[in-house]
């Protein structure tokens, strides 16, 4: 279903209660602005399969953009807010964003990536009562100039969000669009989480990330497929958590392993303070959890934690349950969406117990990369066209459950937050002082992993905390900030074979090592 069946039957029940401060928005609410904005986008010459961005951080309008999107038969496309300029720019002009909608606490931002990409046709700015944007039009005027009444046809959209690979250049993972109405049953993620997880009218969901990452949207979109409840926290912090779950009675929550070591950090005393019994299911997801930390949670919330491992381009998905985990502590679980094939680097499977590349097996390809042919035929199998991949690296047991030995080779997973190596090298090699680099994730018992430089200098040049200081301050400066180097070590030599290519393996292996 969709949020116009649930307006429909319980008009007065809250779709989205903003944690803090505890505002609601009704399905009638939801269902009536969604529509409304939906007729904005037709009005504007929108048509199926165009595509709408929106630039906000975590309010309910997200989800008006989103389901209008999505009841027009559009692409919605969520922009990291946390993004440089050109980034972020890059991301809605390569999306072909027709329309983008932002919010004012990014205001410079948006004003920033309107200038960069000329071919947006309309601008929206949320809020009111002078909480404009310079060089949008208002959101509350343009839902107020338009008809109530819903299209007379509302095929389905779909999301369409960013994935970075180890190139470090976003690509937008494009899938083919439902052949169905809005409100016909299809939807992947409700099918395969949904009755899993137990969703329903009931459901009280607790969601602290951004609502630009792939699983806050669509997860939120299946509370309202289902007539549950959304609880939006603005951003995560650990006691403001535990206290909305208190508040709320929250049943459903979805966290990544840092959110779970900054709860247990909390002092005893606080942590005991908060009942946490309504919790039936705690979901995690993102990056890969430390048996301890997840024995911890269990020992503190009981056997709720249910962990899935998919990507954003939905490909395939594992999922495991609290007692099938504590037999088995490290899987991600047995697939739940597709087949599970573990290759070599020729594309040969290997047996059960070898570490291989992961693969799943569809009846089709579920997806495409945005505008870039060569890219999506690098994810798809030599030999049979309808495997796709990632690139992440694990093996299988006997049984058939899943273990990840690396996440898209070396991508840094710090905080449930990917970051590119490449990226930032590119950044680095650009300076001056560096003559080689190497950027890879060291172990942090906070954030799972964090970024870390390998510097090789010019001859003649002096490494120090000074130049340290200079480099991180140097990436933070053209790129996003949670990308940054938190430290930077200064080599002799960095390991590449005769031909140049840099054994970043013997790199990442050196500091593991170093850790352990």
């Amino acid at each position: 279903m969709f949020p116009g069946t649930h307006a429909r039957t319980t008009p007065e029940k809250a779709a989205i209660v903003v944690a803090e401060p505890g505002d609601v928005v009704t399905y009638a609410r939801l269902d009536e602005r969604s529509t409304r904005l939906a007729r904005v986008f037709r009005e504007a010459g929108l048509r199926p399969g165009d595509h709408v961005a929106f630039l906000s951080d975590n309010r309910p309008e997200v989800f008006e953009v989103y389901w209008a999107a999505l009841r027009s038969g559009l692409y919605v496309t969520g922009v990291n807010h946390h993004l440089m300029p050109d980034e972020a720019a890059y991301v809605v002009e390569d999306c072909g964003a027709r329309v983008l909608v932002a919010a004012p606490s990014v205001a410079g931002l948006a004003v920033a990536v309107a200038g960069r990409v000329p071919g947006l046709e309309l601008r929206l700015a949320l809020g009111g009562d002078g909480d404009g944007i310079e060089g949008y039009g208002c959101y509350e005027d343009a839902l107020g100039a338009v008809s109530a009444e819903p299209l007379g046809d509302q095929p389905c959209g779909a999301d369409m969000l960013y994935s970075s690979g180890t190139t470090g250049r976003p690509k937008g993972v494009q899938p083919a669009l439902p052949q169905r109405q809005v409100d016909e049953p299809g939807d992947t993620v409700a099918g395969v989480f949904g009755p899993l997880y137990g969703f329903g009218p009931d459901t009280v969901y607790y969601s602290p990330a951004p609502v630009y990452h792939a699983a806050p949207l669509r997860f939120g979109g299946m509370v309202h497929r289902y007539g549950g409840t959304l609880v939006l926290a603005h951003r995560f912090d650990a006691e403001a958590a535990l206290a909305a779950i208190q508040r709320y009675r929250v049943t459903h929550g979805q966290f990544v392993p840092t959110m779970f070591v900054r709860m247990l950090k909390l002092p005893p005393e606080v942590r005991n303070s908060y009942d946490v019994s309504s919790l039936r299911v705690a979901v995690h997801a993102a990056a890969p959890c430390p048996v301890e930390v997840k024995r911890q949670m269990m020992d503190w919330w009981g056997p709720v934690l249910h962990e899935y491992y998919s990507s954003t381009e939905a490909n395939g998905v594992t999922l495991i349950g609290p007692e099938q985990w504590l037999q088995r502590p490290g899987s991600v679980g047995k697939a739940g969406l597709g087949v599970i094939h573990v290759c070599d680097d020729e594309g040969r499977e290997l047996p059960a117990g070898e570490v291989g590349t992961i693969w799943f097996e569809r009846d089709e390809m579920p997806f495409a990369y945005h505008g870039d042919p060569a890219r999506t035929a690098q994810a798809q199998h030599p030999a049979h066209p309808t495997w796709s991949t990632v690139g992440d690296i694990g093996r299988v047991d006997d049984e058939g459950f899943l273990f990840l030995t690396d996440r898209k080779a070396f991508t840094v997973i710090s905080g449930g937050t990917n970051v590119y190596p490449q990226e930032v090298e590119d950044v680095l090699t650009l300076h001056p002082a560096v003559y080689d680099v190497a950027v890879i994730g060291v172990p942090d018992p906070d954030m799972g992993e964090v970024v870390k430089a390998v510097v090789q200098l010019p001859e003649g040049v002096e490494g120090g905390p000074a130049l340290e200081r200079e480099l991180i301050d140097f990436v933070r400066s053209r790129i996003a900030h949670y990308k940054a180097p938190r430290s930077v070590d200064f080599v002799a030599e960095l390991p590449r074979t005769p031909t140049g290519k840099l054994r970043k393996h013997e790199l990442k292996a050196r500091y593991t090592a170093v850790a352990g």
